[in-house]
């Protein structure tokens, strides 16, 4: 039995431990002699050509001193005397001691050399980044001074006395997607009057039944609503009937211009022009005033004059703003009800009479 080892375990042998110790030191060995032939292949001609140029008769004087003016002269002598032969020896030393390296110090050296290659576009994307931050501050700022912006705006309105109704009495003559439907609409109405120039006194009477129940379910956020009355009672209930105007579109009445002391009521239906002349019917019945927007007077549609519940509310909105008919139905009517102006449609039908006349008069004469 050998001796133990005294550092490492009095267990192990000691000839164990001094095999493993020489290994770790001849591998350090390799590793320093391999980057000091990657990074200073002619270090060590250097330091001999040092040596051997170095006064030997001054042992007093340092060498640094003597030898410093010197340096370059011999880093030229050393760089001319290079040759091709001893650079296949430092090639081929390069390869033995990467041989001798093991895979993990490979690894390590390679990774090494990747990051110092690497350092000048790692600094470029750092630059990136910091402007991108830059321009995202900037938009943020931008866009808080926006905001800023549209609440100045919104302290300038000026609030209507108009009051608009939106009648919610039909829920019987309507299936659940038309309700749905007027939903959307009601919706529609209520941010349109918020972000208005001229907000109007928004009333929604007579709720309840599907249409109560279904705005509970998509939304119950409409129990906070502001700036609107929504009221179970009838429209009669509340306001005096001489003050009461219904919107309808078969009413033999044009407005003309809008009353602010009056209160306007827009029949919540949605039905497909299954039940016509209902809302003027009723309107007749409760003996109330009755009207119909001037859209005839202005412009021409290919579909019938029956508008949505939003758009005769947002028309009214617009008019109280620009003060002109025209402008108002133009900037609410969608694309689809095909409204052209009418003096367009009169000019456009003259021309297809005349060329109907011509034909016929060519007709005659042949």
């Amino acid at each position: 039995m050998g001796r133990g080892c005294l550092f490492c375990s009095p267990s192990l042998p000691l000839v164990t431990c001094l095999w493993a110790l020489w290994n770790q030191q001849r591998k350090s060995l390799l590793l320093m002699k391999y980057l000091s032939l990657v990074e200073k292949p002619i270090s060590k001609p250097v330091q001999k050509l040092m040596s051997s140029e170095a006064p030997t008769e001054s042992p007093e004087v340092p060498t640094e001193n003597t030898m410093s003016p010197k340096v370059p002269d011999v880093e030229e002598k050393v760089k001319s005397s290079v040759s091709p032969v001893e650079g296949q020896e430092t090639g081929s030393n390069k390869e033995e001691c990467l041989e001798l390296l093991s895979k993990r110090q490979r690894k390590k050296l390679l990774k090494q050399k990747q990051w110092e290659e690497q350092k000048d576009l790692r600094r470029q994307k750092r630059k990136e980044k910091r402007q991108k931050r830059k321009q995202e501050r900037q938009s943020k700022l931008d866009s808080n001074n926006e905001g800023n912006d549209r609440k100045r705006v919104r302290r300038e309105v000026v609030p209507s006395t108009l009051r608009l109704i939106v009648d919610c009495s039909f829920d019987d003559l309507m299936v659940l997607k038309d309700v749905k439907k007027l939903h959307k609409q009601i919706q529609r109405c209520y941010a349109e009057n918020r972000k208005a120039f001229h907000p109007v006194q928004f009333y929604l009477t007579s709720h309840g039944g599907q249409l109560k129940s279904n705005m509970n379910e998509s939304n119950k956020g409409w129990v906070n609503w502001k700036d609107i009355q929504i009221r179970t009672e009838h429209y009669t209930e509340l306001i005096k009937k001489e003050d009461l105007v219904y919107l309808t579109s078969d009413s033999p009445d044009v407005l003309s211009e809008l009353d602010e002391k009056k209160a306007y009521v827009i029949g919540g239906l949605v039905d497909h022009n299954h039940h016509k002349g209902v809302t003027y019917k009723k309107a007749v019945e409760q003996g109330i005033g009755h009207a119909q927007l001037p859209l005839g007077n202005f412009v021409k549609m290919k579909s019938r004059k029956v508008l949505a519940v939003n758009h005769v509310f947002e028309i009214i909105l617009a008019y109280l703003e620009k003060r002109d008919w025209k402008e108002a139905f133009f900037s609410v009517l969608p694309q689809r009800k095909g409204a052209v102006p009418l003096e367009e449609a009169s000019d456009s039908s003259k021309h297809t009479l005349s060329g109907k006349e011509d034909e016929d008069n060519d007709s005659e004469n042949n």
